[in-house]
């Protein structure tokens, strides 16, 4: 994915990298099986944040260092976390980086080997594909350290795979094979091993052959329509229809402005006057007085 030449930004706890439209985040605490630390998570923030203010970047890859993906947040550093507003805090600020994930304008990628558990889980969650390999593992245990999840491992679950199998993966905390995260539609694919790599490549390859601004928009009204009753989704489309025809050239409609109004509004011509003048005391209810704007 990356080569010798792609650009490179310093990090201390995650390595990350830009090839042309392809970014990618690596995980990079090893030792610790890449778990959250305060400090990785900042830096995970950071990362995604540059992601974000790209306009060339359209995927964003995310897969751990040392043939795990992440354990989820670190244990030890919890007790450092404060009192019960420092935990909420902590836990916000992990809900603000998943929201942020899932929101990204790219297409986001999570590239699975090893342990995806608690926070690592949540991660994949955040993201649009899943592939893992055949080795890995998953499963919400924080039940058995007394805690519970706090960025996704209850809410983006149930909506993934349902209230009952959520209570099932979080009321047991068992571990459970890749191949039943893919069964339950909590991920895409699972691929022999040492085949990561070029499975990975070849989606890759798929998703930036397509009209980018249609994929852009796909995922918006996916992620905003499953969220919403039938009626809502569906205005969600209509407007995305209408947004993809203007993109595609039919963006003249006959009783549009085509930005006569803001150019009016701007120069105070003649369209602005008529409108205002008809508009602004209109069963306003209120005596004259002289408008700013």
């Amino acid at each position: 994915m990356t080569t010798p030449t792609a650009e490179t930004t310093a990090f201390e706890h995650l390595r990350y990298s830009e090839d042309g439209p392809v970014a990618r985040i690596t995980l990079d605490r090893p030792q610790k099986r890449n778990a959250l630390s305060i400090a990785l998570s900042a830096e995970l923030v950071a990362a995604i944040a540059r992601v974000q203010e790209s306009t060339t970047i359209k995927v964003l890859v995310i897969d751990g260092a040392g043939e795990t993906f992440c354990a989820g947040d670190d244990i030890s550093e919890m007790f450092t976390w404060g009192d019960a507003n420092g935990v909420m805090r902590r836990v916000r600020l992990y809900q603000d980086m998943a929201n942020s994930l899932e929101e990204l304008d790219k297409v986001t990628v999570a590239a699975v080997d090893g342990f995806a558990v608690g926070g690592g889980l949540e991660i994949t969650m955040a993201c649009d594909f899943v592939v893992a390999t055949a080795r890995a593992r998953w499963g919400m245990p924080e039940v058995d350290v007394g805690i519970t999840p706090g960025w996704g491992g209850t809410t983006r679950m149930a909506r993934l795979i349902g209230r009952r199998m959520t209570k099932e993966v979080n009321l047991l905390g068992a571990l459970h094979p890749a191949a039943r995260a893919v069964e339950l539609g909590l991920w895409n694919r699972v691929v022999a091993d040492d085949r990561l790599e070029p499975e990975l490549a070849a989606l890759v390859e798929v998703l930036l052959s397509k009209n980018q601004q249609a994929v852009r928009q796909l995922k918006f009204i996916i992620n905003r329509g499953v969220e919403a009753d039938l009626y809502t989704a569906q205005g969600f489309e209509m407007l995305s229809g209408g947004l993809t025809a203007a993109v595609n050239g039919g963006w003249q409609v006959p009783d549009a402005d085509g930005g006569d109004g803001v150019t009016a509004f701007t120069d105070k011509g003649s369209l602005w006057q008529h409108r205002r003048g008809l508009a602004r005391e209109f069963w306003s209810d209120a005596p004259d007085s002289t408008e700013t704007r």
